[in-house]
């Protein structure tokens, strides 16, 4: 299937709230595991690129102590809902947020011990400038941890992956499922941007029925 674009931002009052009412814990909680994993084991300075509502900082936070996180997105009511989960959680001194395009970033070079991005990539219209500056701002030590959607090969694996999801969700957030995996890349373009930067010893494979995953280990 041909990649079809979704809207870049989501950012209205309604849209915000809807998408943080989703349950994604299970996915959350994985996400933020993995991610410590893979990360600095003393402190660090990690930029979470497209942050939503927060939801993953906050873990990862409540789980690493020792981390620093700049939490970015373009949202800005996402990142009222997410002010207030950092608030709840006492996490103010940990985590910061930024209303910042992740293809275009203020740090300096060189400044983050790593990099996570959990469901950006495929509202990027030209996801090469973010990776560009994903590059920019990692030390060369670097960890990097990014999922995003695979877009299906075909309509019929679209349907069957928007019918699995379950009668939780209604159908308008099928629909944006179902937007957001014809707007996703599959896992040869996430190689050849990837190839595109010079980022090296990054890992990409696909790690769920509708995911692909990029990682690199921090290396002290």
């Amino acid at each position: 299937m041909q990649r079809i674009l979704e809207p870049e931002v989501m950012d209205t009052w309604e849209e915000a709230i809807e998408y943080d009412a989703m349950d994604f814990t299970e996915v959350n909680t994985a996400f933020a595991s993995e991610a410590i994993a893979l990360g600095p084991k003393e402190q660090g300075l990690i930029l979470d690129a497209g942050t939503g509502t927060g939801r993953i900082p906050v873990l990862i936070c409540q789980m690493c102590p020792q981390w620093q996180i700049v939490a970015i997105d373009l949202a800005e009511n996402m990142l009222k809902i997410a002010a207030q989960h950092i608030q709840q959680a006492n996490l103010q001194q940990q985590i910061h947020f930024r209303l910042v395009d992740a293809k275009h970033l203020p740090d300096q070079d060189q400044v983050f011990d790593m990099v996570i991005s959990n469901s950006l990539v495929h509202h990027l219209p030209d996801p090469l400038l973010f990776f560009q500056e994903l590059k920019r701002v990692t030390k060369p030590n670097s960890a990097i941890f990014i999922r995003d959607l695979i877009r299906p090969v075909d309509e019929a694996t679209m349907n069957a992956l928007v019918d699995s999801i379950g009668n939780e969700y209604n159908s308008h957030q099928k629909k944006l499922f179902r937007d957001s995996l014809h707007a996703a890349l599959t896992i040869d373009e996430v190689n050849q941007l990837i190839s595109a930067v010079g980022l090296s010893g990054v890992k990409i494979y696909q790690s769920s029925d509708r995911h692909w995953t990029a990682e690199r280990r921090w290396n002290c």
